[in-house]
């Protein structure tokens, strides 16, 4: 979040939409502007929420708003939860549409360690093995013991995205990469200036 201060320098005046969003964020960071939470997971799950930050209920496929609406689009980790690369190229749409500026993060395919599962190179296996190891073999399934239908949802809702997948999805956009210890653990579709035409 300090990154994305610093980056796209939000002003008091503009207007953010956060799509798939929690409160989590905008409860750690002192922006004071109008933010709304575009998500489809109810208002009570999304968290207690400071004064400046509303909440819509929307599908970040389809979202209820018009064109440039926003000054800026933010999403952390979302996009990776899609299903498909179809569901993907609509959210990609649908959030470069409503904001001149984004601000668009998704951990990278590349890093060994898969964030959701917690767990070395388990997402370069095939989806039913990984169906198979998450529950007894990833840090994940050791804390949380998810029952299995739960493994199955998440094995089928997870789909990591490379380099040129992001550059495809966001082409008007850099794509910045966040590193560890040299390793690209995450992308950033970043667009600091609104473009003439959406």
């Amino acid at each position: 979040m300090s990154d994305f201060l610093d980056v796209m320098h939000p002003a008091p005046g503009d207007r953010i939409v956060d799509v798939g969003g929690t409160a989590l964020n905008w409860n750690l960071v002192g922006y004071d502007g109008p933010v709304v939470l575009a998500n489809i997971v109810p208002k009570e799950l999304v968290g207690a929420m400071p004064a400046n930050v509303d909440y819509v209920h929307a599908d970040g496929t389809n979202l209820p708003f018009g064109d440039a609406e926003f000054s800026i689009a933010f999403s952390n980790s979302v996009i990776e939860h899609l299903h498909t690369f179809e569901n993907q190229q609509a959210f990609a749409a649908e959030i470069r549409r409503v904001a001149g500026r984004l601000w668009v993060q998704t951990p990278a395919r590349s890093f060994p360690i898969e964030p959701h599962y917690l767990a070395p190179l388990v997402h370069y296996l095939p989806k039913s093995w990984q169906r198979r190891l998450i529950r007894n073999f990833t840090l994940y399934g050791w804390i949380a013991r998810p029952s299995q239908e739960t493994v199955n949802e998440l094995v089928d809702e997870c789909r990591l995205l490379n380099y040129d997948e992001m550059k495809t999805l966001f082409p008007d956009c850099e794509i910045r990469r966040e590193r560890v210890l040299g390793l690209t653990k995450s992308y950033v579709a970043l667009r600091t200036a609104a473009p003439t035409t959406l």
